[in-house]
């Protein structure tokens, strides 16, 4: 039985986005049906509507989501009916090589719902990260369900399904921050806060914030930043070392993804410090650095997939910190909206009004 539901379609490239009824079928063996309690506004969407991912129209938006298990599939034994969940979009496979190696955050073969969403006319849809959240229903692989305490907010929890989660694990997992560390943090968006609030958390000394754009900076200062600057005022290599004793960052986190972000991030950290991208470039975009140099400086550049997390271990222990007032989450959360108010919440997050727009059902 397929269940009738309204969802946000991106029909066509650069095509503002629009509701369309969708079809969501059943579980099937492994799968479980969610219904959504709130899904964030992610950049990544934004990304699929402009054919920057992939050209597999029409999709179904949104991937940033919580909600409560429907209904599940044959052999689906981790999460029940009834259970609030975060979907995540590496559900991961447990026998790869990455898996075997106990490296599951690097999985290559991770699970995805196998039955297609459609729309009306039986056109198939292909979801955001393999999710499609924008939407009252959607189909999933039960793995991409992590169960967690029902009493955190869903428009919260949600965004520990992406950009949230990105950016403290960029900082605590990939970038691997410790207690008296320096850290810089250059783009101070959704993502950048993110390792902000995730480098604070791991007990660094001194984070610098970076950005040009004073009311995220404002907002970076909220989330843990020690120091703030502003890229358009000044040098930020220079006013980096300049923070840090003369030697640089001992991580430092690019969450935008450009070149010029990245080389800053190179010459912005200290000799054998740590660079993690976990901004996501464009696929034209290319980086020219002296070799000698990425030879001299040593230390280790990193990039951070998802913020290298496992669901299963990291969204309950980040959702518990939340409630216990150590990780101020709702901070990230601009404003909730409506599901018809998509495209309204892309033109605010390209002007910088927001760190996330959340639909909540």
């Amino acid at each position: 039985m397929a269940h009738e539901v309204r969802g946000v379609v991106s029909i066509a490239k650069g095509e503002p986005v629009r509701l369309e009824t969708v079809l969501v079928p059943d579980p099937g063996p492994g799968e479980a049906l969610v219904r959504v309690q709130a899904c964030g506004v992610c950049h990544t969407d934004l990304h699929y509507r402009e054919g920057g991912i992939s050209d597999d129209f029409p999709f179904l938006l949104g991937h940033e989501a919580s909600g409560v298990v429907e209904s599940v599939g044959d052999g689906v034994s981790a999460v029940a009916p009834g259970d609030f969940v975060i979907l995540n979009w590496r559900a991961v496979c447990g026998n790869c090589r990455a898996c075997r190696r106990g490296r599951p955050w690097y999985c290559f073969n991770t699970f995805n719902a196998s039955r297609p969403m459609t729309l009306a006319d039986g056109t198939p849809l292909s979801p955001a990260l393999g999710i499609g959240a924008f939407a009252e229903l959607t189909l999933v692989h039960a793995g991409q369900c992590t169960k967690v305490d029902p009493s955190v907010r869903p428009e919260v929890a949600g965004l520990l399904g992406c950009g949230v989660m990105a950016g403290l694990g960029a900082a605590i997992n990939t970038g691997a921050v410790g207690r008296g560390d320096s850290v810089a943090v250059i783009g101070c968006g959704g993502v950048g806060g993110a390792a902000v609030a995730g480098a604070r958390l791991a007990g660094a000394s001194r984070i610098i914030a970076v950005d040009v754009d004073e009311r995220k900076l404002a907002t970076a200062r909220e989330l843990g930043a020690t120091d703030t600057v502003n890229s358009r005022d000044a040098d930020p290599i220079e006013a980096i070392r300049a923070l840090t004793g003369g030697h640089g960052a001992d991580v430092v986190i690019d969450a935008v993804g450009r070149p010029e972000t990245y080389r800053t991030a190179f010459y912005a950290r200290d000799l054998a410090g740590t660079v993690v991208l976990v901004g996501v470039p464009t696929p034209e975009l290319q980086l020219e650095l002296p070799l000698l140099d990425l030879f001299a400086r040593g230390g280790a550049l990193k990039s951070s997939w998802y913020g290298d997390c496992l669901p299963s271990r990291d969204f309950p222990l980040l959702v518990d910190l939340h409630l216990q007032g150590r990780l101020p989450l709702e901070r990230f959360v601009s404003e909730t909206i409506g599901l018809g108010d998509v495209e309204a919440a892309f033109a605010a997050m390209s002007r910088g009004d927001v760190l996330r727009s959340v639909v909540v059902f």
